[in-house]
């Protein structure tokens, strides 16, 4: 590395998406229905009654999509695959026309010179399986083992880059513990099962992966560094629960083969051991660890707030995003740095960093959104750093390429680096995606010019 080409040599400049968010037509062609869709068509539970039956109708405009990440110079972008397209009711009949717009889209990037990264599962399991018990029936391993191994079979001769899950963290919390996420339970009990079957299901397509694949394969976590809000022992040992529930719950099981010894005292009577077969599965090697950095909480002891009897303290004086959460980069050099030392190196991706601001309407083809270009350069900032300080990093991806579906949040929440029409579905790259573009030309240099 040096001034000119800070990044090393090959380092991965992408951004992300996920199926539901971006898509639309959630079930053309024969695709089947998944919890997002049912989730979102029920009466009250996401804001404005928004749906992703649109979202930004990249299905069927993914060729001019496409087209301009070429412009923006991308080298990679990450996806997530439907699992309702390609197997309409979770398992069972293969759906050739949804397997085959991954197949297109795959094909489309690689034209190119866009490395596709494909991620299995981003939150939409379909709706048969759910209706089967979802997460909670320990057949789900095996169902997306079965899964998996279709999408292997079509796209591994193209696809190099492979996640099992995203965030399986907001999967359970959201899903199954707040309800604020499909499928919308609410429920202590449920939670540590529906997250001990993800990994389970993890493991199980890193199985079927080491059987049928020929290239890499991880999981993308997302993290979030806690740090106590006293040295009061209340606030530590608040500060270590937290950290143990939503970090080490998922990281520790897959890179050391045991889970936190907290989890016991985080879930009292919800919890249980699971047996050391169980645990070897998850355990199987990966190649890389994904990792999705947004924020970081500084923590105080809360005995109301279960299951962790803890609680974020707002920061006075700092910026904030429009998601409520601290801008704060350091703590993505933290993330990093706390992961390399604790689990023995391995190879990190990035494979989320971003932000949601209020952005301004578009003045003559224009989107001014200067605290996006902010954060994107801070945070890049603070991860060029850890490389100097044994950190294997390997490639950053912005979330998101598009302003798309935020979930419960609907439409109100832009984390695009590209601005979307919701009338007109025209797009309009914003600053940050002018600014990124000149990172990647730059191999990183534009970081540092300001």
């Amino acid at each position: 590395m040096d001034d000119l080409n800070p990044f090393p040599p090959g380092f991965l400049w992408g951004t992300a998406t996920s199926a539901y968010q971006v898509e639309g037509s959630p079930l053309a062609d024969g695709a089947g229905q998944s919890i997002w869709h049912r989730f979102s068509h029920t009466p009250g539970l996401v804001q404005g009654g928004d749906t992703g039956d649109l979202a930004c109708d990249h299905y069927r405009r993914h060729k001019a999509d496409v087209a301009l990440m070429a412009e923006l110079g991308l080298r990679a972008y990450r996806f997530s695959v439907a699992w309702g397209r390609v197997l309409p009711q979770g398992r069972g009949r293969v759906n050739p026309r949804g397997l085959g717009f991954y197949e297109r889209l795959v094909d489309d990037l690689l034209a190119w010179g866009i490395a596709p990264m494909v991620t299995l599962y981003h939150w939409d399991l379909p709706s048969a399986l759910d209706d089967r018990g979802g997460w909670l029936n320990p057949d789900s391993a095996g169902w997306f083992a079965d899964y998996a191994g279709v999408v292997f079979r079509a796209l591994d001769d193209r696809v190099r880059l492979w996640i099992t899950l995203n965030e399986p963290w907001v999967v359970t919390d959201g899903g199954y513990l707040t309800g604020a996420m499909a499928p919308g339970h609410r429920n202590l009990f449920e939670t540590p099962l529906a997250a001990h079957n993800l990994l389970r299901a993890h493991g199980r397509a890193v199985a079927a992966y080491r059987a049928l694949g020929r290239h890499e394969i991880g999981i993308a976590v997302n993290l979030e560094p806690k740090y106590p809000a006293s040295e009061a022992p209340a606030d530590r040992e608040a500060t270590a629960r937290a950290e143990a529930y939503m970090n080490r719950q998922y990281l520790d099981p897959i890179l050391l083969g045991r889970y936190p010894e907290t989890l016991s005292g985080i879930f009292g009577e919800a919890w249980s051991e699971p047996p050391p077969s169980d645990l070897e599965g998850i355990a199987r090697p990966i190649d890389f660890l994904g990792i999705n950095y947004y924020t970081r909480a500084v923590v105080r002891a809360d005995p109301g707030q279960l299951p962790t009897r803890a609680s974020p303290v707002p920061q006075p004086g700092v910026l904030y995003t429009h998601m409520g959460w601290e801008v704060y980069p350091q703590g993505l050099a933290d993330v990093l740095e706390w992961v390399s030392a604790r689990y023995g190196r391995p190879p990190i991706y990035i494979t989320e960093n971003g932000a949601a601001f209020p952005d301004p309407a578009p003045e003559q083809g224009c989107v001014d959104d200067p605290l996006r270009v902010v954060y994107l350069r801070e945070h890049l900032r603070a991860a060029h750093g850890t490389l100097g300080r044994g950190v294997d990093l390997r490639g950053y991806f912005v979330w998101s390429l598009l302003d798309n579906f935020e979930w419960a949040y609907g439409y109100s929440k832009r984390f695009g680096i590209v601005h979307v029409d919701p009338a007109t579905q025209a797009r309009i790259p914003k600053a940050s995606a002018r600014f990124y573009a000149q990172v990647i030309r730059s191999s990183g240099a534009a970081v540092f010019q300001h």
